[in-house]
């Protein structure tokens, strides 16, 4: 059995031997680059610790088509419908790590084995992705989530376009350098960002209508307190006049609950709405101090806090009106509610 390679491919072959992370399309390239450095499949298969045929066979995969791996990455009748149906209810409720521990965990309990691109395909096949799981704070409620968000819908019926609805919350960028994840060229060293370690941050409150994005009210204050919460009302009523009732949704930090912001919303004419408790997904709001973070923040290096604290400003003065007619997709009120995590 002969195998003629180019020195091109040769080249080719062991980059992928290197690259990859499959044992057995390992075996492959190995049989296949010796057999063309003169290896008879005898002599393969004592070196790789396989059997003869298994050789023969991988030898035959390259001649009959270049390949490495089977064509589906293993196959499709490993498991009995049985099997399979108990193993996505296990894999619903658990959650494995790696590929591998599947594999393992499958070997276990029938003795059989999958390749991992099989393993691979046949989660791919029964509806799984490899995504990491959503945290869930151990103290929420879900039932006063699923109550906040039938009262917000009854207020939004309530108010209309005459009363405003605003969703507030403080945000804190730092001038340290936030790494974020990036395209880059495989098999090249990571995209360099210099980095700064101070730690100069920013005391911002912002008022959220998701019917008008473009007017989020923004203000920067020294600290976050009751007082500069007061101050934030005025702020707001620049906006809204006072003759309009104004609904604002916001957390139930200590200085939103202060006895002092409960008399000024009365004197500014405005009603609040607290979220529940660890629930910082239903507050829109939140979405967008991301997007900032896309446009300004993320694997960017501010040279001293006037730059970065321009940079901020910028991003709300400048670029939010005219990103604002295409985030109505990331930042609405199509709330989800969270479900309560199964202890370990």
């Amino acid at each position: 059995m002969n195998i003629n390679l180019t020195q091109e491919q040769k080249i080719k072959l062991r980059n992928l031997h290197r690259e990859s992370r499959d044992r057995l399309v390992c075996d492959r390239i190995r049989c296949v680059l010796l057999c063309t450095d003169g290896w008879t499949p005898e002599m393969i298969a004592d070196l790789q610790l396989i059997h003869e045929t298994t050789v023969r066979r991988h030898l035959n995969d390259w001649l009959n088509g270049e390949k490495l791996a089977p064509e589906n990455g293993g196959s499709d009748s490993h498991l009995s419908e049985e099997q399979t149906a108990e193993l996505i209810t296990y894999l619903t409720n658990n959650l494995l790590p790696t590929t591998q521990a599947i594999i393992e965990q499958v070997a276990d309990w029938w003795g059989i084995r999958y390749t991992v691109p099989g393993m691979t395909k046949w989660l791919h096949r029964n509806g799984f992705s490899y995504r990491k799981p959503v945290g869930v704070p151990h103290k929420f409620s879900a039932e006063a989530q699923r109550a906040f968000v039938e009262t917000y819908n009854e207020l939004k019926q309530k108010a209309g376009d005459d009363e405003p609805i605003l969703f507030i919350d403080a945000v804190h960028p730092t001038q340290g350098t936030k790494l974020a994840y990036g395209w880059m060229p495989a098999g090249k060293k990571s995209h360099p960002v210099e980095t700064t370690g101070s730690r100069t941050r920013l005391n911002i409150m912002g008022a959220l209508n998701l019917n008008d994005i473009s007017s989020t009210v923004i203000r920067e204050y020294d600290s976050i307190n009751s007082l500069n919460i007061a101050r934030f009302f005025i702020a707001i009523r620049e906006t809204y006049p006072i003759k309009q009732k104004v609904h604002i949704i916001l957390d139930g930090a200590g200085y939103h609950r202060a006895d002092l912001v409960k008399e000024w919303v009365y004197v500014m004419n405005i009603e609040l709405h607290y979220l529940p408790p660890y629930s910082p997904h239903l507050n829109p709001i939140e979405r967008l101090w991301k997007v900032m973070n896309e446009q300004v923040r993320n694997n960017r290096y501010f040279a001293s806090p006037k730059v970065f604290r321009q940079k901020i400003h910028h991003f709300f003065d400048n670029i939010l009106p005219g990103l604002a007619g295409t985030l109505s997709r990331r930042i609405n009120d199509n709330f989800q509610t969270l479900k309560n995590a199964t202890s370990s």
